[in-house]
């Protein structure tokens, strides 16, 4: 083994390709030069290191493993370490024991461990699945892996961004992914879980790697720049960890271009505003500020300035939406100032979160999300900006409706309460139309007093029960709300100006809209229609049908009825003419005088009804 590859880089405290493996005046960008090539050197994410070490522990080492999460989290690098774990060797040397077994416990570089890292171990396969999506790509897989590894433990196949393999692709991977041979170890890397079938994901452990804390990352871009002798002050590492959203790869590829951009000076944080067209933290809790006041103004003149310093009008609502969230956290709790804030941005926070409402808070937050989606939208960012800005002053002090309930019931005659105006933004014209106001009230003459209830005017009709809505509607040869009447309302209510009702199988959900607005044409009156859970009574319809076979039935009972159809089989009872609506009584023969019985060709009735036909 090379000796030089036993002590890692006395620079990084990592495990970087020797210096003769690369060509001269060659450059590693940061992202590579510090990539993690031991478990140890992972951050952010601990429970997943500690579910692995525990399996290595107890040799429950899986067969297949599914790593997930956003870019730039170390899906592909946690699996180079693992395939690495899987074959380490290290021979017994000066002393030392020999290790021979799967471990995450790796100080020194085995046998493999160099050229696994470097991507180059014939037994490690990496395959990039997005141009290698086919089921033969795959067929490839499956025929090589019945064969032994030519030299380390086990024969590891890594598959990046598996997501994008075809349909077919998938299914052919799935019978030696659930029984591989016992030298196969599969790792899987995705930025998309849903897209992966379950049927992959139930073969495989999964672990989602998360998003690095803003805490953890100034952590270790500071230790960076520390063994890269780069002179960078606090608010600067903020922003650039604010920006990476979690990844390591962007903070530090963020990182690398501050490095270059500042050509060896002291990196400041307005120099990495300038580079990355951000918005400044302090303007951003000044521009907060003035919206709240209502003061538009100040608020697009503050935005005007960041946009010609160089920020992105949907970046700065993206701050200020970030600003909102941070206050509303403070709000409900203070250990929420975390240290990736600055101490002006934490004071600000303190003082404002005291002063809002979270009402306020709420509703800023919902305008600012729907702004930055028209801001993008928008082929003219600035105007759009403005627009959401002054949207959101004019929103800022509204009363939730809450208040505005209370200042309705206090605005009712004979409530005693004053009658108040939701106000507007304090500057501009909101300004000038709160002070006319009291003389724009005095201007007017004082209104009619009302009358008392009994003089009021009584609804044009009055409708004593449900019955009497349905006739309205004949009258109103409204045939379609008729027949709907009758068909599909099943009463639970009905009481003068409330209708209350559930719908038989089959009917119009819109038939409650429907029945209010015809009901305050016809009465003059509104009518609150609902409807109920309650089963409600038969249909209109439902009851005729229900009295026409009671008849029926009478009518069959009647001996003469029931001797006519035993002499003439197949005759049935079509129709039961005479009689009244109310139950039928099989014993009292004068309401079966137009019974109707029909055979195949022939009617049978009594000598009147056969002289009416």
């Amino acid at each position: 083994m090379d000796e030089s590859a036993q002590n890692p880089d006395s620079e990084t405290g990592l495990f970087p390709t020797p210096q003769e493996r690369r060509p001269a005046g060659a450059y590693r960008v940061l992202a590579r030069k510090y990539r993690p090539s031991r478990f140890e050197d992972l951050i952010g994410q601990e429970p997943m290191v500690r579910t692995l070490k525990n399996a290595f522990d107890l040799d429950r080492i899986h067969q297949a493993y599914m790593l997930t999460g956003v870019r730039g989290v170390g899906k592909t690098t946690t699996a180079r370490i693992l395939a690495r774990a899987f074959n380490y060797q290290l021979p017994a040397r000066d002393g030392r024991p020999a290790v021979d077994r799967p471990t995450i416990h790796m100080n020194e570089l085995g046998v493999h461990c160099q050229a696994i890292m470097e991507s180059r171990h014939v037994d490690v396969i990496e395959m990039d699945a997005a141009s290698h999506t086919s089921i033969d790509d795959i067929r490839e897989i499956v025929d090589s892996s019945r064969y032994q590894p030519a030299m380390a433990r086990y024969k590891v196949y890594i598959i990046d961004e598996v997501h994008m393999l075809s349909k077919s692709a998938f299914n052919g991977l799935l019978k030696t992914l659930e029984e591989p041979p016992p030298h196969v170890k599969f790792l899987f890397a995705t930025t998309e879980i849903d897209k992966v079938p379950v049927t992959v994901r139930s073969r495989c452990m999964r672990f989602d790697l998360r998003r690095v804390e803003a805490e953890v990352m100034l952590r270790h871009l500071g230790a960076i720049c520390d063994k890269e002798k780069v002179e960078i002050n606090h608010e600067a590492l903020l922003l650039i960890a604010r920006a990476s959203e979690g990844s390591v790869r962007d903070a530090l590829s963020l990182l690398d271009q501050a490095i270059a951009h500042g050509a060896g000076a002291p990196i400041e944080a307005e120099t990495l505003r300038a580079m990355l067209g951000l918005a400044d933290r302090s303007r951003i809790i000044a521009l907060f500020e003035a919206v709240m006041r209502g003061d538009v103004a100040e608020a697009l003149d503050n935005l005007k300035e960041q946009y010609d310093f160089g920020a992105d009008p949907a970046k700065i609502l993206t701050d200020l939406a970030e600003f909102v969230h941070f206050v509303t956290c403070m709000k409900v709790s203070a250990k929420t100032a975390q240290v990736a804030s600055g101490q002006f941005e934490r004071e600000k926070g303190a003082e404002l979160a005291e002063k809002l409402a979270m009402s306020v808070l709420s509703r800023s937050w919902q305008i600012l999300l729907k702004g930055i989606e028209e801001v993008k939208d928008s082929p003219r960012p600035l105007a759009a900006a403005d627009m959401v800005l002054v949207r959101l002053a004019y929103a800022a002090d509204l009363p939730s409706p809450e208040e505005v309930l209370k200042q309705l019931a206090a605005s009712e005659p004979g409530s005693g309460g004053p009658r108040r105006t939701p106000s507007g933004p304090s500057g501009g014209a909101s300004a000038a139309l709160r002070q006319s106001a009291p003389r724009l009230a005095s201007a007017q003459p004082a209104p009619a007093p009302q009358p008392a209830p009994s003089m009021q005017a009584a609804p044009a009709v009055q409708l004593q029960n449900f019955a009497e809505l349905v006739a309205l509607a004949g009258e109103k040869r409204d045939i379609q709300t008729k027949t709907a009447l009758e068909r599909d309302v099943r009463l639970v209510r009905f009481e003068q100006g409330r209708l209350e009702f559930a719908l038989a199988q089959g009917a119009s959900p819109a038939l409650p809209v429907q029945l209010s607005k015809k009901l305050q044409d016809w009465t003059g009156e509104r009518w609150l229609v609902a409807l109920s859970h309650a089963p409600g009574a038969p249909t209109l319809k439902e009851q005729a049908e229900a009295r026409e076979t009671q008849k029926r039935i009478g009518v069959q009972a009647h001996p003469l009825v029931r001797a006519a159809l035993d002499n003439f089989p197949g005759a049935v009872i079509v129709a039961v003419r005479g009689g009244d609506d109310t139950p039928v009584d099989s014993k009292a023969e004068p309401l079966y005088e137009g019974a109707e019985v029909r055979g195949d060709d022939i009617t049978y009735a009594d000598e009147a009804q056969e002289e009416d036909l």
